[in-house]
């Protein structure tokens, strides 16, 4: 039993990591629905203004600044998305390789009881 507790605690750390990825990437993806309503009402407000007055919107005005945002979204939503599903997927790959460790480990426990070693 002693040799198998370093590899449980080994275990028990993959776990709980795999847990947290997870986490962080569904609430990576949660975000991404409350950043598009921004998104989608930063534009509704920016484009609502006539062409002419857009255009002769002077250099760090409110306007150019909501245009800086418009344009920055994209990447912010796009960044959401991927890492969101990257985590997921590190967590699953985490929480799988756990599991691979413990079938791993099974036998070679089941063994050593056998033989009358195992306590």
């Amino acid at each position: 039993m002693k040799n198998m507790m370093p590899m449980m605690v080994v275990m028990i750390i993959i776990i709980i990591s795999s847990i947290v990825f997870a986490w962080q990437g569904i609430n990576m993806h949660g975000q991404v629905v409350v950043e598009e309503a921004k998104f989608h009402e930063l534009q509704s407000s920016y484009f609502i203004e006539s062409k002419a007055v857009r255009d002769s919107a002077g250099t760090g005005s409110e306007l150019n600044k909501n245009l800086v945002s418009i344009a920055n979204y994209p990447s912010e939503l796009l960044r959401l998305k991927l890492v969101g599903v990257g985590k997921i997927l590190t967590g699953i790959f985490l929480l799988l390789f756990a599991i691979l460790m413990a079938l791993m480990a099974m036998p070679i426990r089941l063994g050593k009881i056998i033989k009358g070693n195992g306590h």
